[in-house]
């Protein structure tokens, strides 16, 4: 398929009965929902337990993630899983996943850098976010940041006026027809690459674990 600018969408590649997050994962390889898979790497799946009871999402790989296949790997992963230790959250009881399974870039000499991605890529890359949720079926969805917000329930949402806070689910959710889940529990917090930036990272960093540790008491 030619690359575009106008995303076609993900639905074509996805498996309309996947059984395993490992089939669905391979299914997602070969994905050409948008123009994203051209220049990236490789797609990064989700990654975690396949009956976790904690869904993390995030808002898309970046450039280590793009190299390794994994996500939530390079700085950014790093402190997550550290805030996910201090938070008493079980790893064990953790999957991980991006509204947008590409990583978006624009390069500036030899380096990639980080370009968010647009409404257009989160909607193309959703049918992907959808399949994962209707095998995980987990009891909460942790959303890291703006973006998987915006994603997720609807271009209102802002994560400094939402987060740490127990939602419905799916009724707070953007279009929840597509999502076929139980009903659960959302909580939205920042992510933790705007914990690296932060200028008082150390404050930044005890919000994110204060966050994460109402998810934890959600699920105990």
């Amino acid at each position: 398929m030619p690359r575009t600018e106008a995303p076609v969408g993900a639905q074509e590649w996805v498996p309309p009965q996947p059984w395993s997050i490992e089939k669905l994962k391979s299914a997602a390889g070969d994905c050409q929902g948008c123009e994203l898979y051209a220049d990236a790497t490789q797609t990064v799946f989700g990654r975690g337990a396949p009956n976790a009871k904690v869904v993390l999402v995030g808002e898309q790989p970046g450039d280590v993630e793009d190299q390794k296949g994994l996500p939530f790997v390079g700085p950014a992963g790093r402190l997550l899983r550290e805030a996910v230790d201090d938070a008493g959250l079980d790893a064990g009881d953790v999957y991980i996943t991006n509204a947008v399974k590409h990583f978006r870039f624009e390069l500036r000499g030899k380096r990639r850098i980080h370009q968010n991605p647009g409404p257009a890529h989160i909607t193309a890359c959703r049918p992907w976010l959808v399949a994962e949720f209707s095998l995980l079926q987990p009891e909460l969805v942790v959303i890291l940041g703006a973006t998987a917000g915006k994603a997720l329930l609807g271009p209102s949402f802002r994560v400094t006026q939402q987060r740490g806070k127990l939602m419905p689910w799916p009724a707070s959710a953007q279009h929840p027809e597509d999502f076929p889940v139980a009903e659960i529990q959302a909580l939205a917090t920042f992510h933790p690459s705007a914990v690296l930036r932060a200028d008082d990272r150390e404050t930044a960093y005890r919000t994110l674990v204060d966050d994460l540790k109402v998810a934890a008491g959600a699920v105990s």
